[in-house]
């Protein structure tokens, strides 16, 4: 290098597309069907064998389908939905979107997923409430699955619908299933950073017919047919019904074919990440006893989209920590501000900025590392060695 620092580019994330989905995108073009087709319906029946669920159904965003699968399992105005507030803020929005209130759950004494017997006890106070608990949302941050059996069991003696946040977990996979597929209803994200892309897109699973049927009408307008069946199917009448005030939350086949290519490449790309995340977690491994940095444990079906570490707040500022990395060209981020700090949730619900103490702490302490699986050998070398470095400068000590 003679004598000179060389300087590297690390971005936080990085979609990986290649020939296959280009092609695939350039079928559909030449086809003159762009929107909801044969590639929609394949990527669904592909998907669904896939993760074993006997319905899912695309849609153009996981935000889309997290409003449909509470508006089909019957939420509504005045009702509460409980969520985490360490998650994206769609997560919550949705039950807003119909009307329902929401509280937020706390985390576990040790984790960053959703604690259930903090949920058991605000679901307790909903109900003593006179309100009524239509739905609880866990979930499976940065990859890791949440117990789903606790959370079923709160669900049903209250009377309410158990979605699954499932964004950040394809193609998680523990001994009792697919994340996602272990609730009434579990929506994924194929948004461009994470294990799977259509760019835009995610996709709705539950194995109630009922559920399906309704996300599907919901999903176009409520309209009874699909485009495709009443322009393309031969013999098809172009007479169809609404049925209900829908949305618009279809997925097009230009998506479509690009998810199909990916969802061949999933394990290949999740094989990638595992082995990343092993090869930081080795790194770092010191740190950890030492108590500088707490590590991600590999769990059962971890996904790995995201790889977060916690910073011991007693010794390493996470901001300064965040910005000394950005200087050196490696993107992080923090997931996530929690709700209950943003704007928004904080002025509609005030009380509930001082009831998630376990939350707030973990806020303090959380950073993001890139992870993705193109993420070169010698990117990760220049992360591992610039993370040590920075934690060891004083700057980046309180």
């Amino acid at each position: 290098m003679n004598g000179k620092t060389e300087h590297r580019e690390v971005p936080f994330a990085h979609p990986v597309l290649g020939d296959e989905e280009i092609a695939a995108v350039s079928k559909v073009l030449r086809s003159g069907w762009l929107t909801t087709g044969g590639e929609t319906l394949a990527f669904e029946n592909e998907f669904a064998e896939y993760v074993h669920s006997p319905h899912a159904l695309a849609v153009n965003s996981a935000t889309a389908g997290l409003h449909l699968a509470l508006e089909a399992t019957g939420t509504g105005p005045g009702d509460v939905v409980i969520v985490p507030s360490l998650t994206f803020t769609a997560t919550a929005e949705v039950a807003r979107y119909l009307g329902a209130e929401v509280v937020f759950a706390d985390v576990t004494e040790n984790g960053l997923v959703i604690d259930a017997d903090d949920v058991q006890r605000r679901a307790a106070e909903v109900t003593e409430a006179g309100r009524r608990l239509s739905a609880i949302i866990p979930v499976h941050l940065a990859g890791e699955v949440v117990p789903m059996e606790p959370l079923r069991r709160i669900a049903e003696r209250h009377g309410a619908a158990l979605i699954e946040d499932a964004a950040h977990a394809f193609p998680s996979k523990t001994a009792a299933g697919f994340a996602g597929t272990l609730a009434d209803v579990g929506v994924y994200s194929f948004y461009a950073n994470k294990t799977i892309t259509t760019g835009e897109g995610g996709m709705v699973v539950t194995s109630s017919p009922t559920i399906a049927d309704r996300v599907r009408t919901m999903r176009l307008h409520g309209i009874d047919r699909e485009a495709w069946d009443r322009y393309r199917k031969p013999g098809s009448s172009w007479q169809y019904q609404v049925v209900a005030p829908g949305y618009k939350y279809n997925m097009t086949d230009i998506a479509a074919a690009i998810g199909r290519v990916q969802l061949r490449k999933a394990e290949q790309f999740l094989t990638a990440r595992r082995a990343i995340a092993a090869r930081y977690r080795t790194a770092f491994s010191d740190l950890d006893p030492a108590g500088d940095v707490v590590l991600p444990i590999d769990s059962p079906g971890h996904a790995w989209h995201l790889f977060i570490v916690r910073l011991n707040p007693d010794r390493h500022d996470r901001n300064a920590v965040a910005r000394a990395l950005q200087a050196a060209g490696i993107g992080v981020s923090v997931h996530y501000t929690p709700l209950h700090r943003m704007e928004y949730w904080s002025k509609r619900y005030p009380a509930q900025t001082t009831t998630l103490p376990r939350t707030d702490s973990r806020f303090a302490e959380i950073l993001s590392l890139p992870i993705f699986p193109t993420l070169t050998p010698e990117q990760q070398d220049y992360v591992v060695n610039t993370v040590r470095t920075v934690l060891t400068t004083s700057g980046a000590f309180r």
